[in-house]
């Protein structure tokens, strides 16, 4: 049996309530069976935060460690899962886009699938970067002056960028790559 790809790698998942459910807990799966040490991490100070699935409310998640007590210097990488409400609100959070901009200014990998992306813009990492997310976003991303594309999965320096539930697993197997490299 080979060891696992990413055996050591620590994760930080960053999200709140609303997060699109299979956009964090498949890719959270994916990573530990790849051997990583995942965080899910979120502001505030509730135990768990609730995911949206289809048109409703979906599962809770456990979170594992609340923003303030973590720093970008103890992970390896970063997901950001989408949802509408997930990323609009952490967008809002200045703890939250400091977190993700600390990834940026580390040169860190930042994963952002679907609307994962908006928190990206307000950390300005997005400008000339080729970044794809979900099609709504487009213009937001352009805005910030990123070259937006409609591929399932984007890799460009440090950002990976996918569209939708139905890219995890390209999404994921590019994080994968990407770490163990």
């Amino acid at each position: 049996m080979t060891e696992p790809r990413l055996k050591g790698r620590k994760i930080a998942v960053l999200a709140t309530d609303g997060f699109e459910q299979s956009e964090l807990t498949e890719p959270k799966r994916l990573l530990e069976e790849a051997g990583a040490k995942v965080t899910v991490i979120a502001p505030g100070h509730a135990k768990q935060i609730t995911g949206w699935k289809s048109k409703d409310w979906g599962d809770k998640v456990s979170v594992d460690k609340h923003l303030g007590e973590v720093t970008a210097e103890s992970f390896d990488a970063l997901v950001l899962p989408g949802g509408v409400m997930n990323p609009d609100t952490l967008r809002q959070e200045q703890a939250a886009v400091d977190f993700v901009r600390a990834f940026g200014d580390a040169g860190k990998p930042i994963a952002a699938i679907c609307h994962g992306p908006w928190t990206l813009i307000n950390a300005d990492l997005v400008k000339d970067h080729n970044v794809t997310s979900w099609p709504s976003l487009r213009y937001d991303l352009e805005n910030a002056g990123a070259h937006w594309e409609d591929r399932e999965v984007v890799r460009d320096g440090q950002l990976i960028t996918s569209r939708k539930p139905d890219d995890i697993p390209a999404f994921i197997r590019t994080v994968i790559d990407t770490l163990a490299a």
